[in-house]
């Protein structure tokens, strides 16, 4: 194996694979951490890495997610461990709070503990995994914000199943949770770069009764209602609750914010009331544009992340990049289309190694020192 490289995918959790690689990599970095990502078909396997590093006790972080990125294809299969040459803070908690004294409470203790180990005049990443099936992430965003402001940069993405069903899916060396969010600051570390190629058609919407994920009233109708009419009369699709899960994903919400940034949202459930559930939280009052997966830029996409990411380094060739590509934008796409984008995407940061997986949003901001934002339909990538 390659010392030298951040790097290593492994086809399986064989403990003597696995005990060799990290052993290998530990003789050299003494110090070293691990960030591993799992993918949902190996979960029951993580006790087999958790007892590796425990051995050679080697600090461990991660998640698990519905598939893996490797060489521009999607797998279910296998290990992504990702080497921190010198183990930084990192914090797990599980359990999140959902009323909003105790997310602010909550956020405050995470500032206080995060701005303690930042290095002044240092660029420092907070890079964030959350459970999927949190409800309230961009309103702990909000408050991780306003007590960081743009002292760090911020990045990250959502593990989970595919399917919604609750899954404990962060863990550390002993602890697998759910409900949580794995922190994990990155010194020297100039954060990621997020894109969709969305473009807002012209006419809007109110969410003008809404609750975390759920959109309850969209200009004082029922969600639902009103997200029929606007499929039919813009796209000429008829969507009925029947058919609600085949069609939905193809036609997100876009909230429009004021800087016209677009952040996609994802109808994943309709509930029998008529209001629709989406991935992230849609704040009220939101003015809410429909999309359509056609409309999706991917040239446009691919050039703001190799772009943003040769800046950040002047050259990506011969680089280690990691890589969040959202689910919902692969079903989006299909799944040819979504693997030629990912292969693309490789070719054009021309990265030795790109490391990633399969998210359920994903975290950044709509510039590289921006409000951070959690997002669906995206890519984030950034140097590792």
């Amino acid at each position: 194996m390659n010392n030298s490289s951040n790097l290593c995918f492994l086809p399986s959790l064989d403990p003597d694979l696995l005990h060799e690689t990290l052993s290998g990599w530990q003789s050299s970095y003494p110090q070293m951490g691990v960030c591993a990502f799992l993918p949902e078909a190996q979960k029951d396997q993580l006790s087999l890495l958790q007892a590796s590093c425990a051995r050679l006790q080697i600090p461990l972080v991660g998640g698990i997610f519905p598939a893996l990125i490797r060489n521009g294809m999607f797998y279910t299969d296998g290990l992504w461990l990702l080497r921190l040459d010198v183990m930084p803070f990192h914090a797990l908690y599980a359990d999140l709070p959902r009323d909003a004294d105790s997310v602010e409470r909550l956020a405050n203790d995470m500032s206080a503990q995060i701005a303690g180990q930042l290095e002044g005049g240092t660029e420092t990443t907070l890079f964030m995994l959350f459970d999927a099936m949190v409800p309230n992430i961009g309103t702990l965003l909000d408050n991780l914000y306003l007590q960081l402001a743009n002292r760090v940069h911020y990045a990250g993405a959502n593990a989970g199943s595919e399917t919604f069903a609750p899954m404990a899916c962060l863990f550390d060396g002993k602890r697998v949770v759910n409900n949580g969010v794995l922190l994990v600051l990155l010194p020297r570390h100039q954060g990621a770069i997020l894109e969709h190629g969305y473009h807002a058609p012209g006419q809007a919407v109110y969410a003008t009764s809404t609750l975390g994920n759920c959109i309850s009233q969209i200009d004082w109708r029922p969600a639902f209602e009103v997200y029929q009419e606007l499929v039919q009369s813009q796209y000429g699709v008829q969507i009925t609750p029947d058919n609600f899960y085949e069609h939905a994903v193809h036609f997100p919400f876009g909230i429009v914010r004021a800087n016209h940034h677009v952040v996609v949202r994802i109808p994943v459930k309709l509930h029998t009331d008529g209001s629709l559930f989406c991935v992230g939280e849609v704040p009220a009052n939101s003015v809410l544009t429909l999309l359509k997966s056609p409309t999706v830029d991917s040239q446009e996409t691919l050039q703001v992340l190799t772009t943003g990411l040769a800046a950040m380094k002047g050259d990506n060739d011969w680089a280690d990049v990691l890589l969040f590509y959202c689910a919902g934008r692969r079903l989006h796409l299909g799944l040819e289309k979504a693997t030629a984008e990912l292969q693309e995407f490789e070719a054009c940061t021309r990265a030795a190694c790109v490391a990633g997986a399969l998210s359920l949003g994903e975290i950044g901001g709509s510039t590289l020192h921006g409000y951070p934002l959690f997002h669906n339909a995206t890519l984030v990538a950034a140097h590792w």
